[in-house]
Formats: structure tokens, C-alpha cells, sequence
């Protein structure tokens, strides 16, 4: 065996490496919890009520460490006593914190300041940051949660207290982690250790999720296995909360058992370790809804991505499988979202040994390293929210070492100029160039993107000039060449106040499905009606329409050539519509 594997590594000229370069998602998580989907912590929430509400002597806020391995419920518990009556009438302010790994002193004071006041003051220095969280807290009475702490740095923790000092009498902090290093820098009595849910916990929580409120007493086969899965589990709140989930839409006994009887619950495995049954919902996912999960792992957990943004990046990426001949992707894009939206958060980190997908958070960087082997990357997301990373350099050593990106995520990057060497990604589909409030234009070579589908302007309020005016204040026409972009299915204009008019070559784009056009008072839609036997019929299947003060009747050179595909019209605010379309 080992001398065919010799002999194969020596005809495909395979080389040994150790992959070193291993990106960790950033977990954020959020204060609100369902207080009936918890069962079976009462004895916990009541010990951290007891420290919240009891008087603690002492001149150091006292620290309460809530340790645990991953998935047990510490978060749900510091949710729980969060969002407990008692204790918002007790405390002046509540203030809850996911603490990113490196301890970040800055970025905490902004998250607390935030979370107390829901201000952002990530424009601030740190010390303007300092008097502004004392002026927050002083003479307050406050309570904290610090959930999923990492750091071990003792000297951060020190300084994170000294900025928290000039509350009022009766403060708090809780603390959650996995790490016991942890709970001994920062706790100032004995940290409570959560212990693993009991077994008719973890079973009244599984059948909950399992089965329809009463549903499981037509159902004994199933309890029967169920109960088998749950002993599996052993006490795990989040692995029995996803299996319960993806059982609950089968009641099928042989889709049960597998789940049961997987060897993956046989892998060698620590004591801490729920990777089988997380595992087990990915093996669960239909073929084609695997891809577009695991690329959900690119994003930190919880963060904020609308819907139709997934879409568009599954549909980028040619992800999209239909059984059905017409279905739209956007369409197949709704299914999967409902198919796949409670499975998005399984993996902590992944290798980039042959990345496709990056997220890049630049604000994170003193001096951004890519990886080298980027050749077949597909999807590039960059975040610099404190704008002080130099996205400029680094998209273009991106583009110049990534031909085949189908996907690059701009929003917020606070540069100045796009790479002319953009034209180089023929397969770029989904370029999002969002709130870069400094970017003044766009290379003409923007127009070579011959394969670009999506092309996001909105919060570009610096703009002066695009390739032919797109989305600017003082836009007054749009691009002629636009007939170019062959493949555009979406377009949306917003709020161009000096619009007059809409190039010619609109009309042929014929793969255009969704159009809005919004608040553009000055705009006139009437066109020179060209040969319509000569044109090709549209794809069209929604249209926006609103705001636009000098329209008086529908537009014909659309409506005309979308007879077979409209499905949704949304008209609104139209000040001087008289007529409508015999289209009608």
C-alpha cells in the first residue's frame, strides 16, 4: 500500500507541505433569546441571578467566568439572565459585548459604547473613546456580558477594567469561554461551570424540535431512535438542536437511522469534541444545497447579509441546480434559503491549502498577507470598516493573481480607485462597490466586464464621474455602451435627482430581469419608439417605478417586450400618470 502511494505521489509530482496559513471566522453573536426554546437551565440562570442581584463586597467589579465547551449553552444562558425582567429594572444599563479573539481595546470600547448608548463612534481615537464611555457609565449602575472570551493576555484584561471604573455601586460582568486560562485571569470569585444538559433535557428539547407541538405520539418508532440519537450527543445543547432540526422535516424511519447509526459518531473524538453531529446535518443537506452552505462559512457567524445577497453570490458562482427546465435562479436562490437557513454556522475555521472564497478583514491587518496559492480563487471579500488598511494595493494584487474571480465584495474599503486591471476578470459576475464614500470614478474598463451580472453602487456619495455616469448626484445621462454589459440581469437606479434621460442601448438588453428605477424627478422614460418587430422579446420579470415626477404614461419600448415574462409591476408615487398601457 505505502509503495503505491510512493509511486502515485511520484507520477502526479505531488510535494509535501504543511499548510500553516489557516483563516479563523470572527463570531458574533447578539443579547435576544426565545425564552421558551430554553429547557432544562434553571438551577444556572438562577446561580447568575444570585450574583447579579446579591450584594458582593469588594472595590473590583466583581466577575462572574460562565465556562464550557463550545456548543453547551453559554451564550443562551448569558441571553437568558440578560433579558430577565428583574435584572433590567435592577441595572441602569445593560451592555452586551461579543468579544472578538484578539482583545481588540479600541474595537471593545466602540462595541460598549454602542451597545450602551447605540452610537457609532468608530471615528474616534482611543482617547476621545475613553471620555466617552465614562461619560456613559459614570454614576451608573451597569451590567456586561463579555461573551466568547479568548484572550489570555492579562495585561488587555487590566486595562479593559480601568476603563470600566467610574460606574456606580453594583456592577457586574459576565464572562463566557471555553477557556479555563481564561476564567482565572478574569474572574474575581470562582467561575461557574456549565454543566452538559441532562438526558430528559436534551430529549424534551430534541422532540421539540423534532415534531409539531404534539405530533411525537404518532410517532413511537421515531422516539424510539431519537432517544438513541440524543444519548449520542451527550448533553450537547447544539448538536441535539441541529439534529432535531433536520430531522423535523422527514418522518421517514430509515432517514432516522442513518443519522443514528452514522460511523461518524465512532470517530476518534475528544470529550469536547460535537463535530459528528454537526457533520451529520452537512451530510443531510441535498447535493446541491452542500456548495452553497459550506460557502456561508466564509462569513463571520451572524453577520448581517440580506437574503438577496446570498442569492446573488450563489448565483455568481453557478451554484444554482434546478429539476425544473424554467425555473429562475432567483427563484432556485428563495428555495435554498429556506432549505439552508438554520445550517449556516458549523465550522470554526477552514484551510486556505486550495481556497476559493476569502474573507479579508483588513482593518484586522498592520500588514496584509495573502495566500499564495490564489489561483483558483472565485469569491473576495474585504472588509475595512475603520478604513486604515490599504485596499488599494491589495485589490490589485488580488485581480493580478486571481483571473477567475467570480465574485469580489468592495463594500466599505474607503479606497479611492479601482484597478484599471479589473478588465482582466472576464468570469467576475458580482462586483459590490458599496458606501466607498472616497471613490470619486470607475475605470472605462468596468464596460469590459463582459460576464458581470451585478454591479452594487448604493452610498457612493463621492461619486463625480463613472465610465458613463452611473449613480451619481449629478448624473445627468447614463452610459451608451450599457448595450455591452450582455449579461446584466439587474439594474437598479436610486435617487438621481439630475437623471434626464436612459441610454438607447437599454433595450437591448435582453437578459434584464429585474429593473427599478426610483426617485429620479427629473427623468423623462418616453424613448424614440424603435421597429419593435425587429426587437428580440425581454426577460424581463419585475419592474419598480416610482418617484419619476415627469412620467405620464407607461413605457412602452418595456412593456412591449416583456408581455411573456412580467410577473410583478410596483408603480408608486407617480405624480402625473394619467393613462396606462393598453399593454394591460
Amino acid at each position: 500500500m505505502l509503495n503505491e502511494i510512493a509511486a502515485e505521489k511520484a507520477k502526479f509530482h505531488l510535494t509535501e507541505k504543511n499548510e500553516t496559513n489557516v483563516i479563523h471566522r470572527e463570531r458574533e453573536t447578539y443579547s435576544f433569546v426565545k425564552t421558551s426554546s430554553v429547557i432544562g437551565r434553571d438551577e444556572a440562570k438562577q446561580h447568575l441571578l444570585n450574583f447579579l442581584m446579591n450584594p458582593i463586597d469588594g472595590e473590583d467589579i466583581p466577575v462572574l467566568p460562565t465556562v464550557g465547551i463550545g456548543g453547551i449553552g453559554k451564550t443562551t444562558l448569558a441571553q437568558l439572565v440578560f433579558n430577565e425582567e428583574s435584572v433590567k429594572l435592577h441595572f441602569e444599563l445593560r451592555i452586551w459585548v461579543c468579544v472578538t479573539e484578539d482583545f481588540d481595546i479600541k474595537q471593545l470600547m466602540i462595541k460598549i459604547i454602542k451597545s450602551a448608548t447605540g452610537i457609532n463612534c468608530k471615528d474616534m481615537n482611543k482617547e476621545e473613546l475613553h471620555k466617552f464611555l465614562q461619560d456613559c457609565l459614570n454614576g451608573k449602575r451597569f451590567f456586561m456580558v463579555l461573551d466568547d472570551v479568548w484572550n489570555e493576555d492579562k495585561k488587555k484584561w487590566s486595562e479593559l477594567k480601568d476603563l470600566l471604573c467610574g460606574g456606580a455601586q453594583g456592577n457586574r460582568i459576565i464572562v463566557t469561554t471555553r477557556s479555563r486560562k481564561v476564567a482565572t485571569i478574569t474572574g474575581t470569585i470562582p467561575p461557574y461551570d456549565l454543566e452538559h444538559l441532562s438526558y430528559e433535557s436534551c430529549l424534551s428539547l430534541f422532540l421539540k424540535l423534532a415534531f409539531k407541538e404534539g405530533e411525537e405520539k404518532q410517532h413511537d418508532n421515531l422516539i424510539r431512535i431519537g432517544e438513541g440519537i440524543v444519548q449520542k450527543c451527550k448533553g450537547v445543547a447544539l448538536a441535539v438542536k441541529t439534529l432535531g432540526s433536520i430531522l423535523c422535516s422527514t418522518r421517514l424511519q430509515h432517514d432516522w437511522e442513518v443519522v443514528r447509526d452514522s460511523k461518524l459518531w465512532k470517530l476518534k473524538q475528544g470529550e469536547n469534541d460535537i463535530l459528528p453531529a454537526l457533520k451529520l446535518s452537512y451530510d443531510h443537506l441535498p447535493w446541491y444545497l452542500k456548495q452553497c452552505f459550506a460557502f456561508c462559512s466564509v462569513f463571520p457567524k451572524d453577520f448581517e447579509v440580506n437574503d438577496i445577497f446570498f442569492i446573488l453570490f450563489w448565483k455568481a458562482n453557478g451554484f444554482f441546480q434546478s429539476p425544473y427546465e424554467n425555473e429562475e435562479p432567483e427563484d432556485i436562490g428563495n428555495r435554498y434559503i429556506k432549505m439552508a437557513q438554520n445550517e449556516v454556522n458549523s465550522c470554526n475555521h477552514y484551510s486556505t491549502g486550495n481556497v476559493r472564497h476569502l474573507w479579508f478583514d483588513l482593518s484586522k491587518q498592520d500588514a496584509p498577507q495573502l495566500p499564495n496559492n490564489l489561483a483558483c480563487l472565485q469569491s473576495l471579500f474585504l472588509l475595512d470598516e475603520e478604513g486604515k488598511g490599504d485596499s488599494e494595493s491589495l485589490i490589485a494584487k488580488v485581480i493580478s493573481r486571481s483571473k477567475h474571480l467570480r465574485v469580489l465584495h468592495l463594500s466599505g474599503c474607503s479606497f479611492k480607485h479601482l484597478p484599471n486591471n479589473i478588465r482582466c476578470l472576464k468570469q467576475l459576475r458580482y462586483l459590490n462597490l458599496a458606501y466607498n464614500g472616497n471613490i470619486k470614478k470607475l475605470p472605462n474598463s468596468i464596460c469590459n466586464l463582459q460576464s458581470l451580472q451585478t454591479l452594487y453602487l448604493a452610498g457612493c456619495t463621492g461619486i463625480e464621474e463613472l465610465p458613463k455616469d452611473i449613480r451619481c448626484e449629478n448624473l445627468e445621462k447614463l452610459f451608451e455602451d450599457i448595450h455591452n454589459l450582455t449579461a446584466l440581469r439587474e439594474l437598479f437606479i436610486f435617487a438621481c435627482k439630475n437623471l434626464v434621460s436612459l441610454p438607447e442601448g437599454l433595450k437591448y438588453l435582453t437578459t434584464l430581469e429585474n429593473l427599478a428605477i426610483v426617485n429620479c424627478e427629473k427623468l423623462d422614460l418616453t424613448m424614440e419608439e424603435l421597429e419593435l418587430e425587429k426587437k428580440e422579446d425581454g426577460s424581463l420579470r419585475k419592474l419598480w417605478i416610482g418617484g419619476v415626477s415627469k412620467l405620464e404614461s407607461l413605457p412602452q419600448w418595456i412593456l412591449l417586450r416583456s408581455t411573456k415574462t412580467l410577473q410583478h409591476l410596483y408603480i408608486r408615487n407617480l405624480k402625473n400618470l394619467s393613462t396606462l398601457s393598453m399593454w394591460f
